[in-house]
């Protein structure tokens, strides 16, 4: 059975607020708890292994489960990232530059090995495989992306996420107003997402002085969890009445 949500305009408002989750948690840990980057990866790469393996181990789309692996790649993308460019030295566009080169590999190895690229079908463990190594990579390269415009670049917190913004609305619309390959705006869309939720999360924790709202790493993942948790919810009730109105005997 396939276990891979709808692309929906619900699984991309999803998407958001958990790679800003993720970037608001991952920072909880590793910086406002003190637990450091490489300990921080640690741990939080061990919660992506059980999560994904409970996955991997699920026979249908679990919408709990799935967006609990999601949430896991995100908040060991953002200490994975960090642990790269601060903690090793190698920078925010060094850092970016390595792991679109990691990305590039899987989508080729990926590509070569199953014939496709699916985001929608996917029952094999090996294509399954692939697919949460390549959303791992991409919401580690959108850390890194992210923190590049927001510290590098000199367009701030809110100017990078206004740029990735415009940069999503544009994928969106060639969707639709395009023959580009669906596959390929979903993937670049998956990746946009990592650094928009990036420098989203740094604008609502920094202080107002670094140019953000200042509501902390705490308070910002609190009701960013809460939203997610309520959309869980919602997706899972929908999948319910899905398989209700499908199982429902029709009347003569």
């Amino acid at each position: 059975m396939n276990k891979l949500p709808q692309i929906t305009l619900v699984f991309w408002v999803m998407k958001i607020c958990a790679t800003t989750l993720g970037e608001t948690a991952g920072d909880l840990l590793s910086m406002t708890l003190n637990v450091g980057y490489a300990l921080s990866s640690l741990i939080l790469i061990s919660l992506f292994l059980l999560s994904l393996f409970a996955q991997l181990k699920a026979r249908s789309y679990k919408p709990a489960l799935y967006w609990t692996v999601i949430l896991a790649t995100s908040t060991a993308g953002t200490t994975m990232s960090d642990f790269m460019d601060r903690t090793l030295g190698l920078g925010y566009a060094t850092g970016s530059a390595i792991l679109i080169g990691i990305l590039i590999t899987t989508f080729a190895v990926w590509r070569m090995s199953e014939k496709s690229l699916s985001v929608d079908n996917i029952q094999g463990l090996r294509g399954e495989l692939f697919y949460w190594m390549a959303i791992l990579f991409s919401n580690t390269l959108g850390t890194a992306l992210g923190d590049y415009l927001a510290d590098d670049s000199g367009l701030g917190f809110a100017g990078g996420a206004l740029l990735i913004g415009g940069l999503i609305s544009v994928v969106a619309l060639a969707r639709y107003y395009t023959r580009i390959s669906a596959v390929a705006l979903f993937w670049i869309a998956f990746v946009l997402t990592r650094p928009f939720g990036a420098t989203l999360g740094d604008f609502l924790t920094k202080t107002h002085d670094k140019g953000g709202l200042d509501f902390g790493t705490v308070g910002s993942s609190a009701i960013l969890a809460a939203v997610l948790l309520a959309l869980v919810v919602f997706a899972m009730r929908s999948q319910n009445r899905n398989a209700h109105t499908v199982a429902a005997p029709v009347s003569a």
